[in-house]
């Protein structure tokens, strides 16, 4: 029998916890959340004992089955058949959207062969691109998740960006590489996509201050230089550079 839902039922973890059905966000205890995001980030079943053991690493296997029991129940019980269950195993429920599935197979896209992916380069995507798999929780399932995506998003912001250059749209492109900047600082990679955007567009100036920016912020972290592929990028003396310090 099709599982039946409440209206727009959409489960949100890109930069927090959201439960939300055409009424409105639906509130669910910690304990929940938890047992819902870890689901949801799985795309998989899990066996109970896998997931007893993520969720309370530290307590006798006893307790942490009891402690899902208890929670299994109050998610029924607050939202009604979000999760499937059977004997040995639990998984999220066909039917129930979930952001960061959805920003994922974009990103694939966005990094995949040939197709334009005209959808892909919108406001929209850039902005779910900027966001991380909920940056407040500190669980360990959650640290490798988080920078699983991380550096899915960040390889798509720069294909991103690339390809609004390929198109025309040097504003957007640089957007798309400054947002994968933020993410990383100190990413060489991210910082080309903003200097090839800026060099598309006919910015040189803007280029040769992202330039600099990059040899700073390396110079000061980690004290290295820029690699070759970065100074090869940037057709400008070492005089004209030296303007900008």
């Amino acid at each position: 029998m099709e599982t039946s839902f409440p209206a727009g039922l959409a489960l949100g973890l890109l930069s927090g916890f959201r439960l939300t059905t055409g009424a409105g966000r639906t509130s669910v205890v910690p304990g929940a959340q938890r047992l819902i995001a870890l689901l949801a980030l799985q795309e998989r079943p899990l066996s109970r004992a896998c997931v007893a053991d993520a969720l309370w690493p530290s307590g006798r296997p006893d307790r942490a089955g009891a402690n899902l029991r208890s929670c299994l129940w109050r998610v029924n019980r607050r939202c009604g058949p979000l999760i499937e269950t059977s004997a040995q195993h639990l998984s999220l429920a066909d039917g129930v959207a979930v952001d960061v599935r959805a920003v994922s197979r974009q990103a694939h896209r966005l990094l995949e062969g040939p197709d334009p992916c005209e959808d892909c380069l919108t406001a929209a995507t850039l902005a779910d691109l900027s966001l991380d798999v909920l940056p407040d929780w500190y669980d360990e399932w959650v640290l490798v998740e988080r920078e699983q995506f991380h550096q899915l998003r960040l390889h798509a912001l720069e294909a991103m960006s690339g390809r609004l250059v390929a198109v025309g749209r040097f504003g957007v492109a640089v957007d798309a590489g400054l947002a994968a900047v933020r993410a990383e600082p100190l990413r060489e990679s991210s910082h080309r996509a903003v200097i090839r955007a800026h060099l598309a567009a006919g910015n040189d100036w803007e280029a040769a201050r992202q330039y600099v920016r990059c040899c700073r912020a390396l110079h000061r972290e980690l004290g290295i230089e820029p690699s070759p592929a970065l100074r090869r990028l940037v057709p400008f003396r070492d005089s004209t550079l030296m303007l900008l310090h």
